[in-house]
């Protein structure tokens, strides 16, 4: 009866572990989701896509940044949780005439069950190099001081 008990507690023990990782990352995803977000400029209609992207970041189930040049990205935010997000490693954008549009085209992830387009809210251009020098603050603040 004692090994269930301790077995039972080790469990939970790993549980509220798991748990507390968890909310370490989700935390830190919103806090860069904040970063963007006050980074980012008036909402547009749409942008210019060729289908090539530089890189993409996720900033949790509902919003991701895009960069289609090296100093041209943009967030993305979604109309609803898009599956798998999270963890993916790929992603793909629909687009028409060249061009990425809110309330139209969808965010694609190919390994996500169940596998379901992502609708794109809003598009907001990233200050690219304003998000670049936030981020290496953020990064100072967080080291540890030399005394």
């Amino acid at each position: 009866m004692k090994r269930i008990s301790l077995s039972c507690l080790a469990a939970a023990g790993i549980a509220l572990a798991l748990g507390a990782c968890a909310s370490g990352r989700e935390l830190e995803t919103n806090q860069k989701l904040a970063l963007y977000r006050a980074n980012a400029g008036e909402p547009v209609s749409a942008f210019r896509y060729l289908g090539r992207m530089d890189r993409w970041e996720s900033l949790g189930d509902r919003a991701l940044a895009v960069w289609t040049r090296p100093r041209e990205a943009w967030l993305l935010e979604l109309g609803a949780p898009c599956p798998g997000l999270n963890f993916a490693i790929a992603i793909g954008l629909t687009s028409h005439t060249g061009q990425v549009s809110a309330r139209f085209d969808d965010v694609l992830v190919p390994d996500a069950t169940p596998n379901v387009p992502c609708r794109i809210q809003t598009i907001r251009p990233l200050d690219v190099d304003a998000l670049r020098a936030a981020g290496q603050d953020r990064r100072a603040a967080d080291q540890p001081s030399g005394t």
